[in-house]
């Protein structure tokens, strides 16, 4: 992310913005805003108008970072006076969106979250609710064995429109540390919403976008108007030397040169990227343009250019 924005790592071959973009397309969700603001510009000149994804888009170019919620504070006029949805430009997943909208108005709710099941889950914020999946509760990564709940915050979040009563404008805000607390001490009507099955990966860690690239390639998680056939993705552009080895889940980017005698185990390679000859890469991740010399071993490493 030294070269790329967060939501232009690509996931299979494909920016995860674009992945995100037709997964809300595919609940009919066609008027769509991204706040920008690490190499926006790359953003904007990457995804347009929307018009390409049968969407359209606008744009927040956020000069001072607001937080999560200050963010969306200044999208009032846009989000308009229906339910909205809110979603982080750095998630993947096949939650069904419509479920978690149709419950978030049967319950009348003013915040619904989505919550899917971790095993482990002090890395995560852990919701705790009652029968009726009204919230009561919250951990932030809890130390093991100390947690209430399985169930995590994915930052995926439908709201309605008085929800904007209760973030101030032109202040720092955030969803999690202040709006969500409030609500719960509130007894407002906060819901969860358990989406216990579904697959949803935050790519902001390089474990996460492994695992998340994994579920892709190997057809865990479906994403809409991609296909993919096999435990290795390579793209059009892409050479691979005869005697060069591609052992998946790995994903060779467009335009990648792997040259003769490269073995390649269970990496993914970004565009333009080239592996010289009879290198050797296990569970790394190449970024973009970046030269691997020949002869080189990669154990369990990422590389990318400044």
């Amino acid at each position: 992310t030294k070269q790329v924005p967060k939501p232009l790592v690509p996931v299979v071959g494909v920016p995860n913005a674009t992945h995100l973009i037709r997964y809300l397309a595919s609940y009919g969700f066609d008027e769509i805003a991204i706040n920008v603001h690490y190499l926006g510009d790359m953003i904007v000149a990457a995804l347009g108008d929307g018009s390409a994804y049968g969407v359209h888009l606008e744009y927040l170019h956020e000069k001072e970072l607001l937080g999560s919620a200050g963010a969306v504070k200044q999208m009032q006029t846009f989000l308009g006076a229906d339910s909205f949805v809110v979603i982080g430009c750095d998630d993947l997943t096949d939650m069904p969106l419509d479920r978690v909208v149709a419950f978030h108005k049967e319950k009348n709710a003013l915040a619904t979250i989505g919550l899917v099941e971790r095993e482990e889950v002090d890395q995560y914020g852990v919701v705790v609710m009652d029968d009726s999946g009204k919230v009561t509760g919250f951990q932030e990564k809890p130390a093991k064995g100390t947690e209430r709940s399985k169930l995590v915050n994915t930052g995926i979040y439908v709201f309605a429109p008085e929800i904007f009563e209760h973030i101030p404008a032109g202040k720092f805000y955030d969803f999690g540390k202040d709006v969500f607390p409030a609500l719960q001490q509130a007894a407002a009507a906060f819901y969860g919403f358990d989406a216990r099955g579904a697959h949803w990966h935050d790519i902001g860690t390089p474990g996460e976008y492994r695992n998340a690239t994994n579920d892709v390639l190997t057809a865990k998680l479906r994403i809409p108007g991609f296909v993919v056939d096999g435990a290795v993705w390579i793209g059009p552009r892409a050479s691979v030397a005869k005697s060069a080895q591609v052992v998946g889940p790995s994903v060779i980017g467009d335009r990648v040169e792997v040259a003769e005698g490269a073995r390649i185990e269970r990496s993914i390679i970004w565009e333009g990227a080239r592996i010289g000859k009879d290198a050797t890469l296990r569970d790394a991740i190449v970024g973009m343009n970046f030269d691997v010399p020949p002869g080189t071993t990669l154990d369990n490493t990422i590389v990318a250019n400044e």
